[in-house]
């Protein structure tokens, strides 16, 4: 009986010790609490009697740690989040068998020092696995916690968020060592004491990025609207109220939230008429985000445009429209005073429950129990640059909602061209829980990596701008503000180490484990050979000779 409470309470142990990164998340944003966090599970893996034990609680501290920072998605996907958690805590197993494997009982020097490489690399393993777009993206990476920290931010334009994983988790292993295996003091601090010297080396010498030149960047934040049958029209008359404001500011662009536009522009002459008016008015180019039915086939003249700015702006929206199949998309465009400037971008990476059920004829029941997608967005199909009216040479890539979650996404642009990156997002069924707060921080980590600034411009806020270092520019607009905000944004040229060598350190971390794995798996088959044959101990018989 006595060994069966310990085990219940060190499964309850391992859900709460998962749960304790989220602590260094926003809201609470306790970013030096990330150097620390790990260090209760990885005592209690060290200690599990055998690997089976190890893999359960890793499983439970993983389970829990997804609970933990997605907590917020609780009135979206209700009961159906803890499944969801205990599929993805699956992909700590790995990692808890390493930590066990290299941390438990008392190991040499050998073994503590590899423990400092190979523990790291087994936790990047399981980011790198849960990042795949069906198990929710890349959402709460350990190293997405350190936004706010410059030398961290160096550290991601090196090799992304994914350097920042590696450094904080080696030095959660260094601390374990020299808390639990007294011996392992040396390749303890010299692993503490590289990883300080690698942050060091990279702040002094790695170059920063080039400013050059700046753009007057306005952010429209309408705030929340009330549901109900004209919420759409309010939604958008408030950001045209707000929009119009700008007049005379001197503003490059506009760029309103996730979607502002409750309709396709094609069947709503007077909406694009509307926009083109309030571009001629403010002097700029809006960056609007329609979320709506696209019409299936060719599509019918409009009847009657208001003006010839609407007319002209509907043709080749309508055109483009005359290709669709009739489903609802996500779309960014680009609107000037004589209609669209630039192309059309369709959102590529949908939000799992949010905008399509994975496998919906197996888990369409989640509609029944939250907030899920009753009815599948359709997807892009590729990403799209868009050149900036009145800036020659300037072009801007947009990204709709938790696509800022994915380095991928924001490095092609970069590599295709973008001199700001703009993330079009609204988070009203979050807007008192972490979920805001963690959203706008993921955009200081990609302006860091690409060396390019990046606008997060929300419908309910947090709203906020960071410069091509990652460095916050102006005040964020909370989730309590309406209003409009022009931010001067830096513009940088050149081109940082992540971008031009990408995802090197989950390379190196799946070389290194595939090394480790395959000296295992020779040892192991070393030590099966069958023994040869011993050696006789008695002399042979003689034979009688006649």
């Amino acid at each position: 009986m006595g060994s069966k409470r310990i085990r219940y309470r060190r499964a309850a142990a391992a859900v709460a010790a998962g749960a304790l990164p989220c602590l260094a998340f926003p809201a609470p944003a306790l970013w030096w609490f990330a150097y620390v966090a790990l260090v209760p599970w990885m005592l209690l893996l060290r200690s599990a009697p055998s690997g089976r034990r190890a893999a359960l609680e890793g499983w439970l501290g993983g389970a829990g740690f997804i609970v933990a920072v997605h907590h917020w998605l609780l009135p979206s996907l209700h009961v159906f989040l803890l499944p969801l958690a205990a599929l993805v805590g699956l992909l700590w197993i790995p990692w808890a068998l390493l930590v066990r494997k290299f941390l438990g009982g008392v190991p040499d020097p050998g073994r503590a020092a590899a423990a400092l490489l190979l523990v790291p690399a087994g936790w990047l393993l399981s980011e790198l696995a849960r990042s795949w777009q069906g198990l929710g993206g890349p959402w709460g990476l350990l190293g997405a916690s350190q936004w706010q920290v410059p030398a961290a931010l160096r550290l991601a334009s090196v090799g992304g968020v994914w350097l920042v994983s590696l450094l904080v988790v080696a030095v959660n292993c260094g601390l374990v060592l020299l808390i639990a295996v007294p011996g392992a003091q040396v390749p303890a601090v010299a692993g503490v004491t590289g990883c300080v010297v690698l942050t060091g080396a990279v702040w002094l010498w790695v170059p920063r990025p080039e400013v050059s030149g700046a753009l007057r960047v306005a952010v429209v934040q309408p705030g929340l609207v009330a549901d109900g049958p004209d919420s759409a029209e309010q939604r958008f008359a408030a950001g045209e109220r707000l929009t119009r404001a700008l007049a005379g500011q001197r503003v490059d662009l506009v760029v309103w939230g996730e979607s502002s536009v409750g309709a396709d522009l094609a069947g709503r002459p007077d909406l694009a008429g509307r926009l083109a008016a309030l571009s001629a008015e403010v002097g700029a180019p809006l960056l609007v985000n329609v979320d709506a039915r696209r019409p299936a086939g060719p599509v019918a003249p409009a009847a009657a445009a208001p003006d010839a700015a609407a007319a002209a702006f509907t043709a080749p929206v309508a055109a483009a429209a005359s290709t669709a199949d009739g489903g609802i998309y996500k779309s960014s465009v680009l609107v000037g005073p004589r209609g669209p400037t630039g192309d059309r971008y369709d959102k590529m990476r949908l939000v799992p429950f949010g905008e399509y059920i994975p496998a919906r004829s197996l888990l369409g029941w989640a509609t029944s129990v939250g907030k899920a997608a009753g009815e599948d967005r359709r997807r892009g199909a590729e990403p799209v640059l868009m050149n900036l009216p009145g800036r020659p040479g300037v072009r801007i890539g947009p990204l709709v909602c938790f696509e800022s979650a994915f380095p991928d996404m924001s490095r092609r642009l970069t590599r295709d061209g973008a001199a700001l990156l703009i993330a079009q997002s609204a988070t009203p069924s979050f807007q008192r829980s972490w979920a805001p707060a963690q959203h706008a921080s993921l955009a200081a980590l990609r302006a860091a990596e690409d060396g390019r600034p990046m606008v997060h411009a929300t419908l309910t806020g947090i709203s906020a701008v960071y410069g091509p270092s990652g460095e916050r520019v102006g005040g964020a607009l909370p989730t309590s503000a309406r209003t409009a905000r022009v931010y001067e944004v830096p513009l940088a040229r050149g081109s940082t180490y992540y971008v031009r060598f990408g995802d090197w350190p989950v390379g190196a971390c799946l070389a290194l484990l595939a090394v480790y794995c395959a000296a295992e798996g020779a040892r192991s088959l070393g030590l099966r050979k069958p023994a040869p044959a011993p050696e006789p101990t008695t002399p042979p018989a003689r034979t009688a000779r006649g």
